[in-house]
């Protein structure tokens, strides 16, 4: 009997392993021969641990799995039965390019990794000259999915063309946005698609020498990244000879320590340095004098982990999903007061109310929803008015919100948006590097601001948005630029919470 059990760490964090304990003894208990396969989440995290029989080539699941589940899993009498996995509501709406290993198969098995379609985008990327790989990443659509959007095939072709005895590839796997766990999965549930797609990236612009960046509270994705970079190495994935071509791409993994700043480019590159993780101002830009003043890619761990895919099914497959500008798919990550959180990757277009209320099952609490926060705590809080927007990176845009890393936090009823807007202005001011006036000043003075209004101080809200629009226009980083973004949507759609009397202020 094949027993499939997440070793991810969320599963980890919500009793996973005790139930891999409870298994093992139930069946020595009952004389089964059973084998136990770790593998990474599937994603509906309302539902781990998630335990998955195998039976004539279809997994069933049973979930969420306590330890007392074990022996009445094992005997197939479990209440907690939710039948075929693929079959649930969950996994079936979902259009899994990215994401389609995680949850399937052993992170660490590359003979599995390959069985699933692993390396043929590779292997298809060596018999291409590097313009013909950045050609395909550009006619994909393929944008970056850190939170920029900006065109991934545009910042190949840059770094293809700089002149230099040397180039590097950075993965910016500082994943510090709030309600946001997709970098997460990738590399504690699919760590060779990471390899792979930073592999062909250097391939394509010439680069023989690629980094994680990888944050300290990451404990899990570190070691599995570290693992998998050892096997890919040993496996001729890695190193001077590529799977026999004579090309040469290799990479380390590098740790962090955790700065939020450091989830931007240049500040990372100076953390990569061994430098103070500040802001670098721009020009020169990373793709031109990045790390060690060579030119540099920087991308995020789910830009990198889709190349592959895009090269095993070909650009006109990935760009034949989504709308507009936004092509492929979008790893939606649902979080906060949610009834059923977890990740959904689909084509772009999808609207926040089906993801919210439809997928999501409204709020965990019960009660009405009041707003989402998309992008992370510098995304904007969009109202259930704007629960039709389409999830697209102009599209939302135009609704005055951001689509970011994709990461949705839900309010309901309860809360209150003033203290919301003051936590924006109070992270910004704690996770300042502290380069430019805007940000490592204005944050301080926007929390001081928003203390006025709750106080009932009717002058201070023509401050804070004067105050806003400072930051917005002046700051050398998205950090200090960005801050506006929830804090003015919470003034803009609950003006009520901002207007206070003197009296019931005290």
């Amino acid at each position: 009997m094949k027993i499939y059990v997440p070793i991810d760490s969320a599963a980890k964090a919500l009793g996973a392993e005790d139930v891999v304990r409870a298994l093992v003894q139930a069946a020595a208990d009952s004389g089964q021969a059973v084998e136990i396969i770790r593998t990474g989440t599937r994603g509906m995290i309302w539902l781990e641990p998630l335990v998955e029989v195998e039976t004539d080539g279809v997994r069933y699941g049973f979930g969420p799995a306590t330890p007392e589940d074990a022996a009445a899993i094992l005997d197939g009498t479990s209440v907690k039965a939710l039948g075929p996995v693929e079959d649930l509501d969950w996994m079936k709406r979902q259009t899994r390019l990215t994401f389609a290993r995680v949850g399937v198969t052993d992170p660490l098995s590359l003979d599995d990794y390959q069985a699933h379609g692993g390396l043929a985008g590779l292997r298809r990327a060596l018999g291409l000259t590097g313009q013909e790989i950045v050609d395909e990443v550009k006619a994909s659509g393929l944008r970056g999915r850190g939170g920029a959007g900006f065109p991934t095939g545009i910042k190949w072709q840059t770094v293809h063309d700089a002149q230099a005895s040397r180039k590097y590839i950075v993965c910016n796997a500082d994943e510090g946005d709030s309600g946001t766990f997709a970098d997460r999965m990738i590399m504690e549930g699919d760590p060779f698609t990471l390899i792979e797609g930073m592999t062909i990236a250097g391939l394509g612009v010439g680069a023989t020498k690629g980094y994680v960046y990888l944050r300290s509270e990451y404990p899990d994705a570190i070691k599995v990244m570290r693992r998998a970079v050892d096997i890919a190495r040993g496996a001729g994935v890695l190193g001077a000879d590529v799977l026999g071509s004579g090309r040469t791409f290799d990479m380390e993994i590098r740790v962090g320590a955790g700065a939020y700043v450091c989830g931007e480019e240049t500040s990372l590159l100076n953390s990569l340095e061994g430098k103070r993780g500040v802001v670098r101002a721009k020009p020169p830009l990373p793709a031109l004098e990045g790390f060690l003043g060579r030119p540099t890619v920087v991308n995020n761990v789910i830009s990198l982990a889709t190349v592959p895919v895009i090269f095993e099914k070909g650009a006109q497959h990935y760009a034949d999903f989504g709308l507009g500008r936004s092509r492929g798919t979008v790893t939606l990550q649902v979080a906060g007061n949610v009834a059923r959180g977890g990740l959904f990757e689909t084509a772009f277009g999808i609207s926040l109310d089906e993801v919210v209320n439809d997928l999501g099952g409204g709020s965990a609490s019960g009660r009405p929803v009041k707003a989402v926060q998309v992008g992370g705590p510098l995304g904007a809080y969009m109202p259930v008015s704007k629960f039709d927007a389409a999830l697209g990176y102009e599209e939302l845009d135009a609704e005055g919100g951001l689509l970011g890393h994709a990461g949705l936090v839900v309010f309901d009823d309860t809360a209150d948006m003033l203290g919301m807007a003051r936590f924006a202005m109070e992270f910004c001011a704690v996770e300042s590097c502290g380069k430019c006036t805007p940000c490592r000043i204005g944050a301080v003075r926007g929390v001081e601001t928003i203390d006025r209004i709750a106080q009932g101080d009717a002058d201070a809200l023509p401050l804070l948005t004067d105050l806003c629009e400072t930051m917005k226009d002046g700051s050398l980083c998205a950090l200090g630029g960005f801050t506006p973004l929830p804090v003015m949507s919470a003034v803009t759609h609950f003006p009520d919470e901002f207007v206070r009397t003197k009296e019931a202020a005290e």
